[in-house]
């Protein structure tokens, strides 16, 4: 299966890059064999003034990732990440190499620290409320806004005149 590495730099023995998004690079590789197969120079992410997490969720699962090992992929790429249905394994540290000899290492189905299932259940599936209503304005209107991390309702406002 392919995994998606965030690193510093472009080898296995590069130190892993907590960001998603902004990392320096993608590394892909072959979690069966360990083997590199694919280094992706992410200076259009690390250097982009909003959007690297979206970018960066879109490129791998174009590229048919299963699961990504950085340090923590934000709010506004998860909902790609999640519906490409791409395991995100997080808190990662140490080298690429250690990192990927570790997700190997673990059994299927295992949950290694700092994993975050791709279909949350239970109370983790919940969200935080931070929808904002987009009220239209006319009369009595409600508008209904889906926000990162929840729904939330406006209530629209009279209009004068």
């Amino acid at each position: 299966m392919k995994i998606v590495v965030t690193a510093a730099g472009m080898t296995m023995d590069s130190a892993v890059d907590p960001r998603f998004g902004r990392a320096a690079c993608l590394l892909i590789i072959d979690s069966e064999t360990g083997e590199l197969l694919e280094a992706i120079d992410n200076s259009a992410g690390r250097d982009a003034a909003q959007g690297a997490g979206i970018g960066a969720a879109a490129l791998v699962a174009d590229k048919g990732v299963a699961a990504i090992l950085t340090g923590r992929v934000g709010p506004k790429a998860m909902p790609i990440v999640e519906k490409a249905g791409i395991q995100v394994v997080s808190e990662v540290t140490g080298t690429v190499r250690q990192a990927v000899e570790q997700f190997r290492q673990a059994p299927p189905g295992a949950a290694t620290a700092g994993s975050n299932s791709a279909a949350p259940s239970g109370r983790d599936a919940r969200g935080g409320g931070q929808g904002r209503g987009m009220g239209g304005g006319r009369c009595q209107g409600c508008g209904g806004g889906a926000g990162q991390r929840g729904q939330g309702g406006g209530k629209g406002q009279k209009r004068k005149g």
